[in-house]
């Protein structure tokens, strides 16, 4: 009879140090998300009911206009990196100048397998997200990039880095 209390008393002391060691994880993971450490913006990206296709061909017809290339950023509205990536076009100065000059920006929403059909013919399936697209004014795709290779530390992209993909890929004028 003693033996058993003994373990009630370990198994319940054991316990309820798990608990509070869970209890003090959540409470890190909590605080670290109310500080937007981890939060995906309210404000959608993407327009979930776009046809991908409509919007390319949109865009490749101002892009031969303006004879630029089109970037096409698959994505959805869930993914942080994808806001992310978002941000970095509009707030660094010489990535948005540098996309005003020369592209022609198309964001696709891809989830739950829309416009699926896109995401398969430039083999982005494989890469997450979000993934780039480069097209040039014809058409030609020109380039399929994973951004995790644009990637800098652990909760945003490279401004250097994304600045010279977009460079590599501008139409020479």
């Amino acid at each position: 009879m003693k033996m058993k209390q003994f373990w009630r008393s370990r198994l319940g002391r054991g316990l309820a140090a798990g608990s509070v060691v869970l209890g003090l994880a959540a409470g890190f993971a909590g605080a670290a998300r109310a500080a937007g450490e981890d939060k995906v913006p309210q404000t959608p990206i993407y327009d979930t009911s776009a046809d991908g296709k409509k919007q390319v061909a949109a865009a490749l017809v101002e892009a031969k206009a303006g004879h630029k290339r089109v970037l096409i950023q698959f994505g959805a509205n869930w993914c942080i990196w994808c806001h992310r990536l978002h941000t970095l076009f509009q707030s660094d100065a010489a990535v948005a100048a540098e996309l005003k000059q020369d592209y022609v920006l198309v964001l696709v929403d891809v989830d739950r397998s829309h416009n699926q059909g896109l995401v398969d013919k430039y083999q982005a399936q494989k890469l997450g997200l979000p993934s780039l697209v480069v097209l040039d004014e014809a058409g030609k795709h020109l380039k399929t990039q994973e951004t995790g290779a644009l990637e800098e530390g652990k909760d945003h992209h490279s401004p250097a880095k994304v600045l010279a993909f977009l460079r590599e890929f501008a139409p020479k004028h």
